[in-house]
């Protein structure tokens, strides 16, 4: 709204209207908004949480003895939302389809996840939502945010290419198409140009080669949410985990969103340019200053958990964010502390099921955090992998896994160079 003003009010010559013109500017402005949000505004949400006792009673039952968690307000997740949706309404561009469909992301995925908390707080129901509704809401977002793409007119490309330059000196250099189309293709590391079209597998198609390749990118999309804003809600488990971690995946996607939407960037690091899709660092400024903000007070001793409605609303942005700026394909290195916890579950089921009725566990308790956290001593099952044999403390595992998401995101910045 902010920049719809100030836009119509540089024709009067008021000093400083223009800065609003700049991304940089409106993306600090709403990182910083974000964060004061966040906190200020933040304190008053989870005094009014706790004295309506909104916790999650299956998680106090899971604590224990544990007195210092019990008793923990859980629906945090509408903080972040909160801190998103401000700054993204006052300083974001409100008529760019990229803006438009995160904040209908973010609305969805945190309508969906507040039902699910909804359920479990009020009905005391353990279970929550049930899990094909998730399915069903995961799958619709993808569909939206997929067909949406293939609509749009204003959602293209230019693609990034090799020429040979005539000069004295002949040699490859690298360029972009002159004109913005629409195109089925993503960002694939290790790849010539980085450039690769869902439409290679639907050749045999034959003219509907490319509405093939839109059904398959909308099928990948479908699965990227789904499986990110599941990972996420695993990852949820020890305080911060999830927030700290989300924060440093936003930095990783708001370089390379910047990177993609600026022509001469693009041309230089050789990705594909994307014509608008630098108003997602606005965005991508106010999700991390929201995250931050939150973890001011979801930190070790946690004042307030994010619930489904934090962390499945964190997973479905970061998803649906790599899909616009067309870098799902380096997700699962990117979101490699969401894919080994949700691995770690997958492959604990596995093997339950493998050992059933021996009492057996491949993990002490998973997600894969609980591995590290949980007391041998208090374990009443038998486990394959004994390492380590002692219980880590919750903080000092919480920055462990920060600082390998640190390196996760600084490897997948690498692999843009390596072909």
């Amino acid at each position: 709204m902010l920049y719809h003003l100030f836009h119509y009010l540089q024709d009067t010559h008021i000093p400083g209207a223009r800065l609003f013109e700049y991304i940089t500017f409106r993306s600090g402005f709403a990182f910083i908004l974000s964060l004061f949000i966040g906190i200020v505004i933040g304190r008053r949400i989870i005094f009014k949480l706790k004295n309506r006792q909104m916790c999650d009673k299956e998680r106090d039952e899971k604590l224990g003895g544990n007195s210092a968690k019990q008793g923990t307000p859980t629906m945090g997740g509408i903080i972040i939302i909160i801190s998103i949706l401000v700054p993204c309404l006052l300083l974001g561009k409100l008529n760019n389809v990229y803006m438009l469909l995160m904040i209908v992301s973010t609305l969805w995925c945190g309508a969906l996840g507040f039902a699910d908390d909804y359920i479990k707080v009020f009905h005391h129901n353990k279970e929550g939502l049930k899990g094909k509704f998730k399915i069903v809401g995961q799958v619709g977002l993808g569909v939206i945010v997929g067909l949406t793409m293939y609509l749009s007119p204003a959602i293209v490309m230019n693609e990034n290419v090799h020429v040979t330059n005539r000069n004295e000196t002949p040699e490859l250099v690298e360029v972009h198409k002159s004109h913005a189309v629409k195109a089925t293709k993503t960002t694939l590391p290790f790849v010539k140009n980085h450039n690769f079209d869902y439409a290679y597998f639907t050749g045999w198609m034959g003219k509907y080669k490319q509405l093939g390749g839109w059904i398959l990118f909308i099928l990948v999309t479908i699965f990227v949410i789904t499986a990110v804003s599941n990972g996420a809600n695993l990852t949820d488990g020890v305080d911060g985990l999830a927030t700290g971690t989300s924060a440093i995946i936003g930095v990783a996607l708001a370089i390379m969103c910047y990177l993609g939407g600026n022509v001469i960037y693009s041309s230089y690091l050789n990705i594909m340019y994307i014509p608008d899709s630098s108003e997602l660092v606005v965005y991508a400024a106010a999700f991390i200053g929201a995250t931050i903000g939150f973890l001011w007070y979801n930190s070790y001793p946690a004042q307030v958990f994010m619930g489904d409605t934090g962390s499945l609303c964190l997973g479905g942005i970061i998803a649906v964010f790599a899909v616009l700026i067309r870098k799902e394909w380096l997700i699962p290195l990117l979101c490699g502390i969401f894919l080994i916890e949700e691995l770690s579950v997958i492959l604990q089921v596995w093997y339950v099921k493998r050992h059933k009725g021996k009492n057996m566990r491949l993990f002490k308790m998973t997600p894969l955090h609980h591995h590290f956290t949980a007391d041998p001593a208090k374990l009443t099952w038998d486990y394959k992998i004994k390492t380590p044999d002692h219980r880590i403390p919750e903080a000092k595992i919480v920055m462990r896994f920060f600082l390998v998401s640190i390196l996760l995101a600084a490897l997948t910045f690498v692999t843009l160079k390596i072909r």
